[in-house]
């Protein structure tokens, strides 16, 4: 079988599709991932064929800044970051900038299926003009639905450019859904024609290998901290937190990224380690709780292993992602504006002083290690 997996090239849209490709490869398929030009590393470092399709991320978010004469998106509510950035960003110029390269490489290698992330737009269009079988793959929370015909109407003209119709919701649910959130967490997919769950994340290794890191006082609980990959670079943000957990009876354990140095940190407070980066399966297993922004790699990663958490939401789907996780019982969610020393200090106390956060994390970790792998969905859609 051969099969093109697509994505917006972005960390965030990129990893959570690998292990399916992967899965395909495993099993004999010849897989193409295809992404601008930002995916690449990540896409051959794990053995996998990539092709260039379309231009890196930056342009994207360059084209929207000339449409907008400023920082777009400057000045939203947290509440209208979607509703903004997905039918302009992702819709109309993602479109634009996407749907040839993707249709030359379909119409070239006339894939069984094509698999895609639901900020990939050009997708649903290019599988409708070849006849291709589209997969929705998620990438978290599936998009709110009141969102996906704002893109609707984005994309429409260039659909017609192909004398096509857009279906409802840009196309994305005209095909197979694999949603990777569990159930409780993101109803919204339930009952969504060809919907089909697949586990966001390895579930936790009986015996992890260990740290790599030596903690200030091993009998205090760790807590660990992570703005992830895009939503890093706000220094300032860790300092807070380090302050505020300075006297705590916890050690503290936080990668800033890699483009960061941990000594603009400095002073260091005592119980506290600061890291570039090391992989969060390594770090998870001895946590007691983490504080995180709620991107959705770390999100399913925390819950994967039962743990509750502090979440700062930064940016993009961090919002929804943190409100999800504060109704589900499994998480304190601090917004921008409320982000203060004796604020995080409090929250964390909350989470771990209060039972009922971690009861609600482990529920929502049986269900992710109930949910089928990534080998087990390559297998089925095979079919």
């Amino acid at each position: 079988m051969r099969v093109i997996v697509s994505c917006v090239p972005q960390t965030g849209h990129i990893m959570p599709l690998l292990p399916l490709a992967q899965a395909f490869a495993g099993r004999g398929d010849e897989v193409i991932v295809a992404s601008g030009p930002d995916a690449a590393e990540a896409v051959t470092s794990r053995g996998l064929s990539f092709r260039v399709v379309g231009p890196a991320f930056g342009s994207w978010f360059a084209a929207l800044r000339a449409r907008t004469r400023g920082i777009p998106g400057d000045g939203l509510a947290p509440s209208r970051v979607e509703s903004y950035f997905v039918p302009r960003l992702f819709g109309e110029i993602g479109v634009a900038l996407m749907v040839d390269d993707l249709l030359e490489l379909c119409k070239a290698s006339e894939p069984t299926l094509l698999v895609f992330d639901p900020y990939l737009f050009a997708a649903p269009l290019v599988a409708a003009a070849t006849g291709t079988r589209a997969v929705l793959h998620s990438v978290g929370p599936l998009i709110d639905r009141s969102v996906l015909d704002l893109a609707s109407d984005a994309v429409s003209p260039i659909w017609r450019e192909f004398g096509l119709e857009v279906p409802p919701a840009a196309g994305v649910y005209s095909g197979i859904t694999l949603t990777i959130c569990p159930p409780s967490l993101d109803p919204t997919a339930v009952g969504l024609r060809g919907m089909q769950t697949l586990r966001p994340t390895p579930v936790p290794l009986a015996e992890p290998s260990g740290m790599s890191v030596s903690l200030a006082n091993p009998e205090h609980a760790l807590v660990y901290m992570t703005l992830g990959t895009f939503s890093n670079n706000d220094l300032d943000l860790f300092h807070l937190v380090l302050s505020a957990l300075e006297n705590e009876p916890v050690n503290v354990l936080a990668t800033i990224g890699r483009d960061n140095d941990p000594s603009a940190l400095a002073p260091i407070p005592k119980n506290a380690r600061v890291e570039q980066y090391i992989p969060q399966a390594e770090v998870l297993p001895y946590c007691a709780a983490v504080i995180h922004h709620a991107g959705a790699g770390t999100m399913f990663g925390v819950l994967a292993h039962g743990l509750p958490s502090v979440t700062l939401p930064q940016s993009a789907d961090n919002f929804i992602n943190a409100n999800l996780l504060a109704e589900a019982g499994a998480a304190h969610t601090l917004m921008p504006g409320e982000v203060t020393v004796a604020a995080v200090r409090a929250a964390l106390r909350t989470v771990l002083g209060t039972d009922t956060y971690r009861q609600r994390a482990r529920k929502l970790a049986e269900e992710i290690a109930a949910m089928p792998s990534a080998d087990d969905v390559a297998a089925a859609l095979r079919f």
